[in-house]
């Protein structure tokens, strides 16, 4: 079963969350703050990372940004009903998902079973050759969906989970709009509420990381008022 780290300041919480996810057969890994969670991800990195926003010595948003440094492995904020705006930060810089305290077990298991079927391929094992028939290719881009790796003029782009599926989603049909709901739809369960923002945020942050690439990078455009579309 997959390893879930949990780094939160609160030891009720650590332990709370703890017991509820090990009932569901995961790994646990518990962290007191950002710091000593990364230092433990040096020679453990967890399958997801569960991350409070405020905590001491290193808070949630300082830990995601030196995480995504080394890693992509998809991250869960756990926040207050007060911080919107770190919400917005959060997902800019690649967090996966948010959960405002208070929650229920329940709704957080939901929740870390979504992101990490969108991770972690559905039977969990090793892609085959045969499997390269999934790859798909357009033009400069080639995406691997099994093996989670993408490529533009075959430099490697690392993206998180739901940049991935956003991506994928408008790749498959060049030309054609994808509505802002599409593609909440493509890259999130049911379960999980999104607004615009937040699609817009994740399409910034795709542009900038193939511009990062390729200075020339356009291929993701946008129609005002209706969506977004992969250029033919």
């Amino acid at each position: 079963m997959p390893t879930i780290a949990l780094v939160d300041d609160d030891r009720n919480i650590l332990t709370s969350i703890s017991i509820a996810l090990e009932a569901e057969g995961y790994r646990i890994m518990t962290y007191t703050d950002g710091a000593s969670a990364l230092d433990g991800f040096k020679t453990s990195m967890p399958d997801l990372a569960i991350l409070d926003i405020k905590m001491p010595r290193m808070d949630g948003m300082e830990t995601l940004r030196r995480l995504r440094q080394k890693s992509d492995v998809p991250v869960i904020f756990l926040t207050s009903k007060d911080e919107e705006i770190d919400e917005l930060f959060g997902l800019k810089m690649g967090a996966d998902d948010f959960i405002r305290k208070p929650f229920s077990q329940r709704l957080l298991v939901e929740r870390v079973k979504a992101v990490l079927r969108r991770a972690i391929p559905k039977d969990g094992t090793v892609p085959k050759e045969t499997d390269s028939a999934k790859v798909l290719e357009r033009g400069q881009l080639r995406m691997d969906p099994e093996r989670h790796t993408c490529t533009w003029k075959n430099e490697p782009v690392t993206l998180t989970v739901t940049e991935f599926l956003i991506l994928q989603a408008l790749a498959q049909r060049p030309g054609v709009v994808k509505s802002r709901n599409a593609l909440m739809d493509a890259a999130y369960d049911d379960q999980v509420y999104v607004d615009d923002r937040t699609i817009d945020s994740h399409i910034k942050r795709l542009r900038k990381k193939f511009k990062q690439t390729d200075d020339d990078f356009d291929m993701i455009e946008t129609l005002y008022g209706v969506g977004y579309r992969f250029k033919e």
